[in-house]
């Protein structure tokens, strides 16, 4: 019986057995991602491709990789396109939870596995790895009213709408926000998961209003961008808005009390003690959900729900990696020196313990460990 590769991680649903009956390996495999406009997408696939062509994989499985796009329709369309082209497993990316549930359905009915990983699917053949996404948008959303004593005016920006995880997250905040009078939503936008969206959505918020009008900030991501820009007006460092968002390293370094030695940092790439709440969906998700689908291809048992613990981290647990090697973020750093990792908008929550063949270079360049 399969256990659940987490310590302490909840897994719903019952045990069952794979959908397929043990074959002979190579496995067709394809993964199947929707919107792939923002850093999270990327790291993800790049962490796929990397367990793909590691040792322990490289004989196993043929990968294959479409885009669909915020598309329903067109990742409808691929789906059936890779079950007649014979994939063995398909890895998916849902840009709906239940808009593919009739491709999946038939897929399923034809033996492939169909194994979703952050957002989930709704169709009860399908397997799911995610993180409790209303967990993380509870949990971010109590850290911003305590941190403000229960009373201010905040801005929050979302993610890709229609997603599982948007909804999750952006119900239970709001849940949050709701039951404390003293919070108000003064503004909202929608931020695709990307620093580049939230600038721009941002930038309109702000147009009409200054930094002193607001009290804080919830943001599926741009947290980063957000300290940013306050620098940019000309606020000091120590002022910086408290902010309950995504796992960017950027953001984790900016986390970091002032005057901590970094390598490579330069403004706002910097430490400043910016008061956070860092969470994040681990974009090692898809590589998890693609690992499960050789388990179930070779006959082992499954659960249909692989839950991956909510990964946060707040100024008091921020710690920072000196090397990044596997076994110091196995010791517990969870945010990487500028000079590693030059692009701020990366995200930091890439370890899994299960996952030897995943490192820092899976996560950037798609590079396997072995």
């Amino acid at each position: 019986m399969y256990k659940n590769f987490l310590t302490g991680a909840v897994c719903a649903s019952a045990m069952v057995a794979g959908t397929a009956q043990a074959q002979d390996a190579p496995y067709d495999i394809y993964l199947s991602m929707s919107y792939i406009g923002n850093d999270w997408q990327a790291e993800a696939s790049n962490m796929v491709k990397a367990l793909a062509t590691s040792s322990d994989y490289a004989d196993k499985v043929n990968l294959q990789v479409q885009v669909a796009g915020p598309n329903a329709q067109r990742q409808i369309q691929q789906i059936n396109a890779m079950v007649q082209a014979g994939a063995d497993a398909i890895v998916v990316y849902p840009i709906s939870p239940t808009a593919l549930n009739n491709v999946v359905k038939s897929a399923c009915d034809r033996g492939v596995v169909v194994i979703a990983y952050d957002g989930e699917i709704t169709e009860p053949c399908a397997y799911n790895v995610t993180i409790n996404q209303a967990e993380a948008g509870r949990k971010t959303a109590e850290w911003l009213v305590e941190k403000l004593g229960g009373e201010g005016d905040i801005i929050a920006v979302t993610g890709v709408p229609g997603t599982s995880v948007d909804t999750a997250r952006t119900t239970a905040a709001m849940e949050v926000f709701d039951q404390h009078e003293g919070i108000n939503v003064i503004g909202e936008a929608v931020g695709m998961w990307s620093q580049a969206v939230a600038r721009t959505e941002l930038n309109k918020l702000m147009a009409t209003r200054n930094w002193s009008d607001i009290d804080g900030l919830w943001m599926q991501v741009g947290c980063y961008t957000a300290n940013a820009m306050q620098i940019e007006a000309g606020i000091a460092p120590e002022d910086v808005l408290p902010c309950a968002g995504e796992g960017s390293n950027g953001g984790r370094i900016q986390m970091l009390p002032a005057g901590t030695e970094v390598e490579g940092a330069s403004s706002p790439y910097i430490p400043m003690g910016a008061p956070r709440i860092s969470y994040a969906a681990p974009p090692y998700s898809g590589a998890m959900a693609l690992k499960l689908a050789v388990d179930i291809l070779d006959g082992k048992e499954v659960e249909k729900l692989t839950e991956l613990p909510l990964p946060l981290v707040t100024n008091e647990t921020v710690t920072l990696c000196e090397t990044g090697s596997w076994e110091e973020q196995k010791a517990g750093c969870n945010a990487f020196q500028p000079g590693m990792v030059s692009n701020p908008g990366w995200f930091a929550s890439i370890f899994a313990e299960d996952l030897p063949q995943l490192g820092l270079n899976a996560a950037l360049v798609g590079q396997p460990e072995n």
